[in-house]
């Protein structure tokens, strides 16, 4: 019989539900350009306890040399490298305990890297890991600058599932996310000046123009009177912003048993409009408040904030 001790650390280590990931002799990391057999990943990121994903490269560097400030830790933030520099499709900055990596856009490009996170932190022996997706987005109902901790990812239907199509059959899976974080979150927030938040529902889509309602991309078949109709319906479903990757993210943290959040900014109030028109600063500004967030997060879960 096994310990308690070692069956609950069994169960806290990070879970991947692929048999056929036993079987193999390498396990070729692609699109990080890592691998099993070329890298030694206890070794590089056994200590992991944070993964913060975003969508863009720029922004996920300048989260790492943000949190590396805030860790107060050795060595100048700006020199720090991208792991993932022999390809062109994700990048990757380990801060000690933290991981930060771009995603993309969309629900195929941050599935593709949650895939090969996932296995690389499995086969890292990683344990007690919280993720969190980092990111902007369009307000429901919501002034610009708003933050919102997703309590449900929810689809176009406002269904809090995904649907994977799998070998011709549709597989779906829930999207429902970690409360204990998101209220971790909440309460972070009331710690912090400037930056108002709120837990409600994240609705994702597959585009950000005609699947989000907007009235200004290239093809447009609904008027603004059905604009209006659809997002007061999502108001009343309980969404409180549209993003387009949360619920791949959401459903597979919960498949593999990973506690994971997804924090937003809403950019503007989609019931004013469609089109981003705050100044540039303020818009940095806002796109930090995220971070910020997540930094008092992790700052309070390794004891450097009371």
């Amino acid at each position: 019989m096994f310990s308690p001790f070692f069956v609950e650390l069994i169960q806290q280590l990070v879970q991947v539900k692929n048999p056929y990931l036993d079987t193999m002799e390498e396990d070729i990391l692609y699109h990080f350009n890592l691998g099993t057999k070329t890298h030694n990943l206890p070794e590089m990121f056994g200590d992991i306890k944070f993964v913060c994903v975003g969508g863009s490269a720029n922004r996920m560097k300048a989260f790492a040399q943000f949190i590396h400030q805030e860790l107060k830790l050795s060595g100048n933030p700006e020199e720090i490298s991208d792991i993932c520099e022999g390809t062109d499709r994700y990048c990757m900055y380990k801060v000690g305990p933290v991981l930060s990596i771009s995603h993309g856009m969309g629900v195929p490009s941050i599935s593709i890297m949650l895939h090969e996170l996932i296995k690389l932190l499995h086969h890292a022996q990683c344990h007690d890991v919280v993720l969190f997706r980092l990111g902007t987005s369009g307000g429901v109902g919501l002034a610009p600058g708003t933050v919102v901790v997703t309590e449900k990812a929810v689809d176009y239907s406002f269904r809090p599932q995904f649907e994977q199509v799998v070998l011709g059959k549709v597989i779906t899976r829930s999207t429902e996310l970690d409360e204990g974080v998101a209220h971790e979150l909440l309460q972070c927030s009331s710690e912090l000046q400037n930056i108002p938040t709120v837990i409600g529902n994240t609705m994702c889509t597959h585009d950000f123009y005609e699947g989000q309602g907007r009235l200004d991309g290239a093809l447009c078949s609904f008027s603004h009177e059905e604009k209006l109709e659809y997002l007061r319906k999502a108001y009343d479903a309980g969404v409180r912003n549209i993003e387009m990757e949360s619920t791949v993210f959401a459903a597979m943290c919960r498949v593999c048993g990973l506690k994971a959040a997804v924090v937003c900014v809403a950019l503007l109030n989609r019931f004013d409009g469609d089109q981003i028109t705050s100044p540039h600063d303020v818009l940095v500004e806002y796109q930090q408040r995220p971070q910020a967030l997540v930094s008092h997060f992790i700052k309070k879960r390794l004891g450097l904030v009371v």
